[in-house]
């Protein structure tokens, strides 16, 4: 045998004798916080040696690629995006069903998900819907803080206030929707326009009005509870409030694309995303959101939620793809056109 094909044949016992998961790949489609994207790509490769290929985009621009690329799907698992989203991804055949092994150790509100989707998606995280605000700012403008929603009809709060698109949004669309379900539909249209004059931008990220607040780009914006949070224990002067009116706890969910190139890899992303280790990540990449597996404990500095009037987000109406565009396009001709 000579030493060229000697050492051929030993390279490929060694290849032989690496396990198929760290010969793996994954295409992972994330709709979070970049830190938090990258931690748990990272994690997953030191967990199982899978080479993880991340992309970055909001929950609308998501949901689009996957639209577009249905006859040839290039993404493996969609991870985070809100819950309402990954509905309709489901309701039409853009993800494909699969039983996490920790499904019996999620909160219900996870759980839930995952049987309404028929098994497609499945909550990952959960959020409280509030307001934040800079408090150097307010008080410098000699502004009092918001506590609830109708506290941002004030003329007072003209150009202070900041709110994502709900087209590209998953963070707006939770906002437009638990509006409507508090208020009605066309009492909060018409609450959205009042608001709208004082609003100075409605940026294309659900966590660009986070950013925006806590550095003194505005004086007010509408997110989450927890992402607020995560800013003050960052050092950023913010204080957030849920809206005496009502809120909703939305949750991130997590789907694996129909078609999935390596499908293999990504049901084991979706039963790791779930363990206990992989949710402690949430907390190592700076955020604060809950947990969905009940062993998980919350993380450190978590706010506190016992007197926040939370309501059920209605995700049987407001995940039908039908139900979506119809508000969306509504949002655009009423809210959207409107002169700033």
């Amino acid at each position: 045998m000579n030493r060229l094909l000697a050492h051929g044949l030993g390279l490929a016992l060694l290849l032989a004798a690496v396990p198929a998961a760290g010969r793996g790949q994954l295409n992972l489609y994330c709709s979070g916080p970049v830190e938090w994207c990258q931690e748990m790509a990272t994690g997953f490769q030191a967990a199982t040696a899978v080479t993880v290929a991340m992309t970055q985009k909001s929950t609308g621009e998501v949901l689009a690629q996957m639209r577009a690329e249905a006859a040839n799907p290039r993404g493996d698992v969609w991870w985070t995006g809100q819950a309402d989203a990954h509905l309709v991804a489901a309701e039409q055949g853009l993800t494909e069903p699969w039983r996490p092994a920790a499904l019996d150790d999620l909160e219900p509100w996870a759980r839930d998900l995952w049987t309404a989707s028929g098994g497609r998606a499945v909550g990952m995280a959960g959020l409280v819907v509030g307001i934040g605000y800079n408090t150097e700012l307010l008080d410098k403008k000699k502004l009092p803080p918001p506590a609830c929603w109708d506290d941002l009809l004030k003329p007072a709060y003209r150009g202070e206030i900041q709110m994502s698109n709900p087209h590209s949004s998953g963070t707006a669309y939770t906002i437009l929707t638990i509006l409507i379900q508090l208020k009605g539909e066309d009492p909060a249209f018409a609450f959205l326009k009042g608001m709208h004059a004082n609003v100075n931008s409605y940026p294309r990220s659900g966590i660009a009005p986070t950013r925006a607040v806590a550095r003194g780009e505005t004086g007010i914006s509408l997110g989450f509870v927890q992402g607020f949070a995560a800013e003050r224990r960052a050092g950023f002067p913010v204080e957030t409030a849920a809206p005496c009116e009502g809120t909703t706890l939305a949750v991130d969910a997590m789907s694996i694309v129909k078609g999935a190139r390596n499908r293999t890899e990504a049901r084991r992303f979706f039963d790791w995303a779930l363990t206990p280790e992989a949710q402690a990540l949430t907390a190592k990449a700076g955020h604060l959101h809950l947990p969905a597996n009940s062993k998980a404990p919350p993380p450190p500095g978590s706010p506190d939620l016992s007197k926040a009037r939370l309501v059920p987000q209605d995700l049987a109406r407001f995940g039908q793809s039908a139900e979506r565009n119809r508000l969306l396009n509504r949002w655009d001709e009423e809210i959207g056109r409107l002169p700033r």
